[in-house]
C-alpha cells in the first residue's frame, strides 16, 4: 500500500512493507528548530498517540511508528563547545529529558 502524506507543504509518499519490512529507529526525520515554541509544536503535534515509552532525548514515535528527532539548533553548538566541562553538562542535562528543553541545556551549559 502506498500512504501520500502532506507535512508543512512538503510532500511524502511512504510504501507499507507489512511484516517483513517494519519501522525501527534506523529511519527517523530530524526537525530542527530554532525556538523553544518550536520545540514544543512539533513535539505535541508528532508524540500525540505516540509511543510514550520511546520518547527520550529529544526523540520519539508518532502514532504509526515512526522515529522523529525534534532538535533545538543551538543543541549542536552547546555540545561542540571548546570546554569539555560544558559540553559534557549539556550532555549530562540531555540525557535526562524526553523532549529538550533549550533553558535547561543553556543553564547546564553555564553551570
Amino acid at each position: 500500500m502506498i500512504i501520500e502524506f502532506i507535512i508543512e507543504d512538503q510532500e511524502f509518499v511512504a510504501l507499507n512493507g507489512g511484516p517483513v519490512f517494519q519501522f525501527s529507529e534506523s529511519v527517523s526525520f530530524v526537525i530542527n528548530c530554532d525556538t523553544q515554541e518550536e520545540v514544543d509544536y512539533y513535539w505535541k503535534k508528532l508524540s500525540e498517540g505516540g509511543d510514550e515509552n520511546s520518547q527520550v532525548c529529544g526523540w520519539l514515535k508518532d502514532k504509526f511508528g515512526l522515529s522523529w528527532q525534534v532538535v533545538p539548533t543551538i543543541l549542536t553548538e552547546l555540545m561542540m563547545d571548546e570546554d569539555q566541562m560544558k559540553a559534557n553538562r549539556v550532555m549530562a542535562a540531555m540525557l535526562k529529558m524526553k523532549k529538550l528543553d533549550i533553558a535547561a541545556l543553556e543553564k547546564a551549559y553555564h553551570g
